[in-house]
Order: C-alpha cells, then sequence, then structure tokens
C-alpha cells in the first residue's frame, strides 16, 4: 500500500492546546499528523506552499443543524457547513432525540466526511421543523428515562444534552421543561447545552406571568459546573443583555460558576448585544455557526412548503454568515485572533468531552487540518438588527484537510465579503 505523504509548508501555524504559534511546517503521513516544526522536508512528499496563510486545527463548529431531511427545511447537509466549508468536527445541537438517534447516526454521521458529533434533544420530537410548534416541547414530550438510557448507550456519538430557557416556554410551562432537561443530562453525565433568547412567540393566554430578564435567574441554579449557556449575543430577550439594554447582573456570576459560553451565531445574532457583554469583560469558551435552513440560503427539501402559513420563523434572517465569517464578526468586535481561535479548536473539543486529537496538532492525531486566508483591507459586516461594521481584516476558508485527505472550501452556502 502506497504512503500518502503532504507537506503543508511556511504556514502560520497556530495550536494554542500545544502552545504553538510560529511560521512552520506540518507534515502528514498517511492520514495522521506526522511532525510539526521549521523547514520539514520529505522528497516524496506532495507539497502544498502555505505562505501567509493560517494552518488549524480542524475548526469545530459546536452550534450545526445537520439532521438533514429529518428536521424539514431546518436541517442542511453535514458536508456543506463541514469540509466545504473549511470545517472538519460538527456537533448538532438537538436534531437527533432519543427515538431518533439511530437514524441520525447512520444518514448521517455514517455517510458524513465531516466527523459529526450529536447533543441529544431533551424532547422526544427533536428538532422537527426548527422547533417551529411550542405545542410539541411542552412538559408531557419529555421522557427523562428514554433520553438518559440512549444517551448512555451512545456515549461515542451522544456529547451533551440540547434544551431551550426562553420566554415564549416559560409563559406556557414554567420552568418545568427545564427542570427535566437538567435531570436529564445530570444522569447522563453531559454538558447541558441552553438556548437562550426567545425561540417562541408568547402564547395567546399565558399561564405563567414571565419577564424576560427573570429567565437566567430561574435557571442558573438548575445548572451544573461545565453546562454551556448559548446566544450571549442574542438580539431576542431573555438573555445575557436585558430589555434596557444592559448586562444581566447574573451573567457574570454564571461564568463564575463554571459554566461555559457558547457564542452560537445564528441570525439572531447582534453586534449591539455583543459589544454590551464583551465590555463587561465577558468573552465566550466556544463559538458556534448556528446554521439551518431558515437562515442560510439553500433550496427546502422536496415536498416542503416554502414558507409556512400562518407566520414566519423567529430565525429568518437575510445575513449570510458561516462558522469563519463568525470569527471575523469576533475580530471586529476587537477579540484577538490569539482568543478565537482557541473557541473553534480545542476548547471546543473540551466542551464536548473530545479527547482523541481533536481541536490540536499533536503528532499522532488524525490530520484533521483548516487553512485560512488571512487578508487586510476594509469590509462591511450585517448583522439582522441593521447594524454595519467594518472589519479591517477577513478570514476565509481555503481548504481543510478531513484524516489527510483535502476538500476544498467551494460550499455555495459561504457568504461573498462586501468591500467597504
Amino acid at each position: 500500500m502506497k504512503t500518502i505523504l503532504i507537506l503543508l509548508r511556511r504556514g502560520r501555524v497556530i495550536d494554542p492546546a500545544a502552545g504553538v504559534d510560529e511560521v512552520g511546517d506540518l507534515l502528514i503521513r498517511d492520514g495522521r499528523i506526522q511532525a510539526i516544526g521549521p523547514d520539514l522536508a520529505d522528497p516524496q512528499a506532495e507539497v502544498i506552499d502555505c505562505a501567509g496563510r493560517l494552518v488549524l486545527p480542524g475548526l469545530i463548529d459546536t452550534h450545526a443543524h445537520v439532521y438533514q431531511h429529518v428536521t424539514g427545511r431546518f436541517g442542511l447537509n453535514a458536508d456543506l457547513c463541514g469540509v466545504y466549508s473549511g470545517v472538519t468536527t460538527l456537533i448538532d445541537q438537538g436534531g437527533a432525540s432519543c427515538m431518533t438517534l439511530p437514524g441520525f447516526r447512520h444518514y448521517v454521521v455514517e455517510t458524513a466526511t465531516s466527523r459529526v458529533y450529536a447533543f441529544l434533544s431533551a424532547y422526544l420530537v427533536g428538532g422537527l421543523e426548527g422547533h417551529f410548534y411550542p405545542e410539541l416541547y411542552r412538559p408531557e414530550c419529555l421522557d427523562v428515562d428514554a433520553t438518559v438510557k440512549a444517551a448512555l448507550a451512545n456515549k461515542s456519538l451522544v456529547r451533551g444534552i440540547k434544551a431551550h430557557a426562553e420566554l415564549g416556554g416559560f409563559a406556557r410551562w414554567g420552568v418545568e421543561v427545564m427542570r427535566a432537561s437538567a435531570r436529564i443530562a445530570e444522569q447522563a453525565e453531559l454538558p447541558l447545552y441552553i438556548h437562550f433568547g426567545q425561540l417562541w412567540p408568547m402564547p395567546h393566554q399565558a399561564i405563567h406571568k414571565v419577564e424576560a430578564d427573570t429567565i437566567l435567574t430561574q435557571v442558573l441554579d438548575l445548572l451544573k459546573p461545565g453546562d454551556v449557556l448559548a446566544h450571549p449575543f442574542s438580539r431576542h430577550p431573555g438573555g445575557f443583555v436585558n430589555d434596557d439594554g444592559r448586562l444581566h447582573p447574573l451573567a457574570l456570576e454564571a461564568a463564575a460558576r463554571g459554566l461555559k459560553i457558547d457564542v452560537g451565531h445564528g441570525s439572531h445574532f447582534s453586534f449591539k448585544a455583543a459589544r454590551t457583554v464583551l465590555e463587561a469583560g465577558i468573552v465566550p469558551d466556544t463559538l458556534g455557526a448556528d446554521m439551518h435552513g431558515y437562515n442560510t440560503p439553500v433550496p427546502a427539501p422536496a415536498g416542503t412548503p416554502d414558507e409556512h402559513p400562518d407566520q414566519d420563523h423567529m430565525f429568518l434572517g437575510r445575513t449570510r454568515f458561516s462558522l469563519v465569517s463568525a470569527m471575523t464578526s469576533m475580530l471586529a468586535l476587537g477579540l484577538t485572533l490569539e482568543q478565537i481561535v482557541p473557541m473553534v479548536t480545542w476548547q471546543a473539543a473540551r466542551m464536548a468531552g473530545l479527547d482523541d486529537g481533536a481541536g490540536t496538532l499533536r503528532p499522532g492525531a488524525a490530520a484533521d487540518i483548516t487553512v485560512l486566508a488571512d487578508e487586510r483591507g476594509r469590509w462591511v459586516l450585517r448583522d439582522n438588527e441593521g447594524t454595519q461594521v467594518v472589519a479591517q481584516r477577513l478570514l476565509q476558508p481555503l481548504f481543510c484537510l478531513r484524516a489527510g485527505v483535502r476538500f476544498d472550501a467551494q460550499a455555495s452556502i459561504l457568504p461573498v465579503a462586501q468591500a467597504a
């Protein structure tokens, strides 16, 4: 069997887990990293010039929605979001449930080239149609024992539990669903990943009177260290930023309690909210894209109506984004590259309990590597509130290696940068 050698030459190699940040070479042999350092050479290797490029551990998207077809127009193709967007590992957030996890394994995980893991939905129906129908997510639609059993039986695939703490649900059911979700995560000994910021419209007749700014207060004592608070930069009520535009008083305490924070960019990302949170000294641990079929321009699956007849999904948006463009947004907000790269590499791997070399460039690990362009200039960035900022630095995916196999970043969903 012929040995396959690839030499990535003269890139800026950054591996935060190993404390590496230097111009150098990376040698890959038969799909695994063999060596990292200056002036590596092998006469049999295919040489790829990476001068002026960033050579990073394969990017990890901590917030994907890739249960294609089963979740309707919500679920995207895994490799479209993954290797063809410069991302080698995806963590699907709540698409699969204890009932539909076997299908997720067979039709998504086993067919994708990208590595795919699941944060299992706390709800029996999982992420059908992007949680469009709230009555499917009431307390009677959870089964704690069955979900714990499914998580424990699929430890290599299920890396956490997904739930929601938001205004529409709390007005309908109070904190009961959140309590059950926390029990699932505790009994399965997995992190609980919680959506903050409104998801469902308010019911016509609310059963529980609840103010958006009280949700974090009600939820915090249910959580354990390692649980993940998502969407700190959301423009929707019920998150890290109060209705008056100020930081929620418990946001700083949440981080002090050992809870993790994931950007979960999405179409509800707000530059204004992000500035409020960052200026308070809260820097998220991880960065997920949160792309799905409502905020990413892809054709709806065959047989799916173009629109819901009664109302639009709350997360519809016109601004195109990806995991790498979200990294550019973080740069525009004042975070450094040295802060951002760990969010999409080793800190993301740690959050999901991936200990097989994911998020690192250590010799012997699978050669999951992302190569980015790092350009200087002026580009206009927008969010769905209408806020515009000018970025002076632009990151763009060029290609990735997944277990040593090259995939160029040619996904049709990738945003096109607009010059200022």
